[in-house]
């Protein structure tokens, strides 16, 4: 921070109960009154720079004593103190902390060099052009100070010529940055970093005040140099260096105690820097959207205000993370912990955006990707509120229930969530449970979970009922799947294997005939053994194919008997004990053939 230093003399000004004079053998012969301190001075060093302390006392003598009143004087009596000082030749720093003041108070007494040559407007210009506007922290404490005098500063063109300069220096390159700066990122070290970071002007511009702040910013993006994500940091650093409860996550404790005063302000605050996000999606985080989001509802902010918000989040609202959704309600009413209606606006209108989009966006996979990310959000969201003991059954299920069925693969994270939410209130009552396992889908459940669900006590006989409902039609669509032979295939089938083996085995004993010896004996005792095996499977199987096919013969002769009325004096033995005894006689009569 630079300085200008003014004057020689020690300062020898004393205060006498509300009395500043200075000491000096000659009598003061000027009395100024400025608020409640008066000043004892002298005519003759203050008279030849002060235009107006001239104009005030020319029609005086010069041996008379005058009294004047200079309550008006802008800085206040630091600021004429200042003035007096440099006229008595008294050592004075001029520095960007009490520039403005001595500028405006030098502008008022008029002290100018048409009064006089070297005077102290001149100097304090020269200053301001020289040093503190070449200079980046003094063109921001500068401009800083200037919200005590925000008139005199505008119209003495403090405040343009500050802006213009810290904006010139914003837009200058990193790498051509040779100036101080302040940087206290977590992690960020400036001598293991020898490059200048993009955001290096953020953490400075923050400690202006939200209107100049305003100024700043909306000349950066007029001038289109800057990225959008830039801009968008510099309002992230703003909000955490003045919003209350932005940076960690109880925020409605700490804006409960605020007074209305310093809630006004804070919501100023925010309302400009809502108005102020680019409209480039992805210039400010949706953390920090849902940040702002959450302190809006304690801080009354307007209307318009909450629906951008919201709007705005939703647009990125697939980004997010569980942590980014975790707020406290801030409803006195509201006893849940996690505001619940604030995840339920902004997915409200998330869905209300991609319903809008053309019906062929559907099967786009960027749609279809965004909004799946979205449904896993929510599951996983639901699985941490579901830990709140206050969480109402209602509003579970209505966050639950809003997310569209294409954005659920699977319902394996639903279940797990509603797994939770039973174990943390076991005293449901059995309507409650019902409403809360109706939002579940069965049929998407994978095995594993589907297994486990099963298995667990906490949910309703309903539920339960239908998974293994699902799970046995699940398993028989799986047999059904191959399907076997029809019946009277699998009998010719069998008929036709035990023809030939009843031909092999003559063969086999013509052979025998001639060469006879123990190895044939033994093969042949062999060929008995499994043509009776094979006679007994045959005859299991027939005795219920031959079932089926006869039942289907019957069917279909009924069909055809119904068709035509003249084919009905052909009629079968249908008698169910017949069917399965010449299913057993047909079997016996093929086993004795073979032995």
């Amino acid at each position: 921070m630079k300085f200008m230093k003014l004057g020689t003399k020690s300062d020898t000004f004393y205060t006498e109960q509300a009395t500043r004079t200075l000491i000096s053998d000659i009598a003061a012969d000027l009395v100024i009154q400025i608020n409640d301190i008066t000043y004892l001075l002298h005519k003759f060093p203050l008279l030849p720079k002060c235009g107006l302390l001239q104009r005030l006392c020319y029609d005086s003598s010069d041996s008379e004593s005058v009294s004047l009143e200079l309550h008006d004087i802008p800085g206040g009596e630091d600021a004429f103190e200042l003035c007096a000082k440099f006229c008595y030749g008294i050592a004075i720093n001029i520095s960007a902390h009490n520039f403005v003041s001595a500028l405006c108070a030098a502008k008022f007494l008029k002290m100018n060099d048409s009064v006089e040559k070297g005077n102290f407007v001149g100097k304090l210009e020269a200053f301001f052009s020289s040093c503190i506007l070449e200079g980046w922290k003094d063109s921001i404490a500068t401009l800083q100070t200037t919200a005590t005098l925000p008139e005199w500063s505008e119209n003495l063109g403090i405040v343009r010529k500050c802006i213009d300069s810290i904006i010139e220096k914003i837009l200058t390159p990193p790498p051509q940055v040779k100036w101080s700066y302040t940087y206290t990122r977590p992690g960020y070290r400036k001598k293991q970093h020898q490059s200048v970071p993009k955001d290096w002007w953020t953490e400075d511009v923050s400690d202006l005040d939200i209107d100049l702040f305003r100024c700043i910013i909306m000349a950066i993006r007029s001038t289109y140099v800057l990225p959008p994500q830039l801009i968008g940091e510099a309002l992230h650093v703003y909000a955490c260096r003045w919003l209350p409860g932005i940076t960690n996550l109880k925020s409605s404790g700490s804006s409960a105690s605020q007074t209305e005063e310093s809630k006004e302000k804070n919501r100023k605050i925010l309302e400009t820097i809502v108005s102020m996000i680019p409209a480039d999606r992805g210039s400010v985080s949706v953390g920090f959207l849902f940040r702002l989001l959450s302190i809006s509802i304690p801080l009354g902010a307007s209307s318009v205000t909450k629906t951008e918000l919201i709007r705005r989040a939703s647009l990125q609202f697939e980004e997010a993370t569980v942590s980014d959704l975790l707020y406290p309600s801030s409803s006195s009413s509201d006893q849940n912990y996690y505001d619940i209606e604030l995840v339920l606006a902004v997915l409200e209108t998330f869905l209300k955006i991609w319903k809008r989009m053309s019906p062929a966006a559907v099967d786009n996979s960027y749609f279809l990707r965004s909004i799946r990310n979205v449904g896993k959000l929510i599951d996983s969201y639901l699985q941490v509120v579901a830990r709140d003991e206050n969480m109402q059954v209602s509003k579970f299920v209505s966050l639950a229930e809003t997310v569209p069925s294409i954005a659920r693969l699977e319902h394996d994270d639903l279940y797990h969530a509603i797994n939770i939410y039973l174990k943390v209130h076991p005293d449901m009552s059995k309507a409650d449970k019902k409403q809360l396992c109706g939002i579940l889908d069965c049929q998407r459940l994978s095995p594993e979970v589907r297994a486990h669900a099963v298995k667990n006590e906490l949910l309703p006989l309903r539920t339960v009922v239908q998974l293994l409902y699902f799970e046995q039609e699940k398993g028989s669509k799986a047999t059904s799947s191959h399907k076997p032979p029809k019946p009277h295939e699998i009998l010719l089938g069998a008929k036709h294997r035990a023809d030939t083996r009843d031909s092999q085995s003559k063969q086999s004993l013509g052979q025998g005939k001639d060469e006879f010896n123990v190895e044939e004996v033994t093969r042949e005792k062999g060929h008995r053994k499994t043509r009776r095996s094979d006679g007994k499977l045959a005859l299991e199987f027939e005795n219920k194919m031959a079932i089926r096919g006869d039942i289907e013969e019957t069917q279909s002769q009924k069909v055809r008997g119904a068709k035509d009325e003249s084919s009905s004096s052909c009629k079968l033995d249908l008698d169910p004990k017949k069917i399965i005894r010449r299913a057993r006689s047909k079997s016996e009569l093929s086993v004795k053939k073979s032995d």
